[in-house]
């Protein structure tokens, strides 16, 4: 039985978890489950699977939520520093972080510190702290399982290869809603527009991030720390049927790829059970239906962000916390019409011009640059 803290338990990520604890109820229990303001899905979850500990990180909701858990033996916490303290608790052996955004690189830190394992579908961590966290797990001994469809690809492919090098990752992307169309188009779409992802449901800064191909330029990053291969070697191919997850070429020339239809519960189950694969309830992939697979190689001009995202893991340093501090705050401003969908890059690479660039940056230096760049970005958006 693995005791499981779910970071974010009320997201997609989270919620998509559990439904897999739900189908393994022998190998998996719900210690501790976290949100950061949905307090009534939080409360939801806490009376289905009676965690022995929930955490609402905005404070403001910590009396409603101990009052409607009244009645159950569970413990109820709030605040940020309670999410770094329950992932440290003796009782918990892997803590999922399916926390969104930059918030969740400190409760990470205190789970590798602790020595548990990270199931990882918070890719903020290691794209402004790739080299400390890679360092910091190592020095504890914490493994750092993949959570994203396309690394856990990646993964899936690397098993057995252990004595063998790494050619290129060939990182696959749907191309989003906007694949086809033309920067005129492009212009005046609108964030309705964006959040229609063809193929996957997800949260909805993660879709506007799909849309823009910052999602999949934080994954390039990310590959970079996990498998531990040059900037060069990451090849992003784009595959709107979703289905060739990701893939692995090697020193003679074969490539291994994981197929699957588009479902993250496969991921988070293997990051679960890894080496171990458990039965698992849902659509299988049928290749006679669907008939061909397609690739494409992305149009940089009509997605800026992701030359970006290349261009601040080749500087390295605090540059890709940069991008993504002034991504986070480009995000929000378009998802609340502040901002049109061409001025998120133009607002990021304006930050990567401006705000100090630090070569060896410590963690203190990487929050400090995350409350810089976020600062100067807002203060942008309101002239």
């Amino acid at each position: 039985m693995k005791r499981l803290a779910i970071l974010g338990s009320t997201g997609s990520i989270g919620t998509q978890t559990l439904d897999v604890i739900r189908q393994h109820p022998d190998r998996f229990e719900a210690y501790a489950l976290t949100a950061n303001n949905s307090v009534d899905k939080l409360i939801e979850q806490a009376r289905e699977y009676r965690p022995e500990v929930v955490v609402i990180a905005n404070e403001a909701h910590y009396e409603k939520l101990q009052e409607a858990l009244a009645d159950l033996p569970v413990k109820v916490f709030a605040g940020a520093q309670a999410l770094c303290e329950v992932v440290q608790m003796d009782a918990v052996d892997t803590v999922v972080t399916a926390m969104v955004g930059f918030a969740g690189l400190r409760p990470t830190v205190a789970a590798i510190k602790a020595h548990k394992t990270i199931a990882l579908a918070n890719k903020e961590t290691l794209v402004v702290a790739g080299q400390l966290m890679t360092d910091l797990a190592l020095q504890n001994r914490a493994a750092i399982l993949p959570v994203d469809s396309e690394h856990s690809a990646i993964f899936q492919s690397l098993v057995g290869e252990d004595s063998n090098d790494i050619a290129k990752i060939l990182l696959t992307a749907s191309g989003g809603p906007f694949r086809k169309f033309t920067p005129e188009q492009l212009r005046s779409v609108t964030c309705s527009q964006a959040l229609q992802h063809p193929n996957w449901q997800m949260g909805a800064k993660i879709t506007i991030d799909s849309a823009t191909m910052m999602n999949k330029g934080f994954e390039v990053i990310e590959a970079r720390w996990l498998f531990g291969v040059r900037p060069e070697q990451i090849e992003v191919y784009v595959h709107p049927e979703s289905i060739v997850h990701s893939a692995v070429e090697f020193q003679d020339g074969a490539v291994k790829a994981q197929l699957g239809v588009p479902d993250m519960r496969l991921p988070i189950q293997y990051a679960l059970t890894y080496p171990e694969r458990l039965p698992l309830e849902g659509d299988r992939l049928d290749l006679f239906h669907l008939g061909s697979l397609t690739f494409e190689r992305p149009d940089l001009e009509r997605f800026p962000c992701l030359g970006l995202a290349y261009d601040a893991l080749a500087r390295g340093g605090n540059m890709p916390c940069i991008v993504n501090a002034a991504n986070e705050v480009a995000n929000l401003a378009f998802r609340k019409e502040e901002i049109t969908y061409g001025q998120i890059a133009e607002l990021i690479s304006k930050a990567m011009q401006h705000i100090t660039f630090i070569a060896n940056p410590t963690l203190d230096d990487l929050f400090h640059t995350d409350a810089e760049t976020r600062q100067w970005s807002s203060a942008i958006i309101t002239q």
